[in-house]
């Protein structure tokens, strides 16, 4: 079972970001745009357990995504399930209406522009995302995999570490749904 381990920062100097990683040597990847479908489950309430279900599209890949509950610790780290399947547009429709025939319904949708990039540590690989999401702003999420329990006290560290080391200090540890609800019920 591996574990997603994560900090999001608040970020109006994603250039200076930028620059650190890039002097550092970081690894860009292709900007890519994510539009996220996180669904509700017909009996049991995720947001009192903690986890979420979603259908992303990058391009036209597609996922499946299962977090689990978050755990305590210095991070938000929880353990994560993601499958991939058949690409393109119709797939995404036809996961959507199978969860939606077994009684999910959808809580909203979340899109975000994405700037990966990846440094490679002695023990982990790290992923540090530039992110604009709609509605949300701007932010940095920085990012490592444990692969298991065992794992997760040198994961955590890394992405503590190297947060300090690009000047991340406006931790945001709600999710992108969350914000994205509490602005919603915000606005009525």
């Amino acid at each position: 079972m591996s574990f997603e381990v994560e900090n999001k920062y608040r970020s109006s100097a994603q250039s200076q970001v930028l620059a650190l990683l890039l002097e550092r040597g970081a690894e860009e990847e292709a900007e890519v745009t994510h539009e996220d479908i996180y669904l509700r489950h017909p009996s049991r309430d995720f947001a009192q357990t903690n986890e979420a279900l979603r259908i992303r599209r990058v391009g036209s890949s597609n996922h499946l995504t299962y977090k689990g509950p978050k755990r305590a610790g210095p991070t938000k780290t929880r353990e994560e399930i993601e499958l991939t399947f058949e690409e393109g547009d119709p797939a995404f429709a036809q996961l959507l209406q199978l969860f939606k025939n077994l009684g999910f319904s959808e809580v909203a949708v979340v899109r975000k522009t994405r700037r990966c990039f990846r440094i490679n540590s002695s023990n982990h690989h790290l992923n540090i995302s530039l992110d604009s999401a709609a509605d949300l702003g701007d932010f940095v999420e920085v990012e490592a995999i444990a692969q298991d329990e065992s794992d997760l006290p040198s994961a955590q560290a890394l992405v503590i570490e190297t947060a300090n080391w690009l000047g991340l200090t406006q931790l945001e540890p709600r999710s992108y749904l969350r914000m994205l609800l509490e602005l919603r019920a915000n606005a009525r």
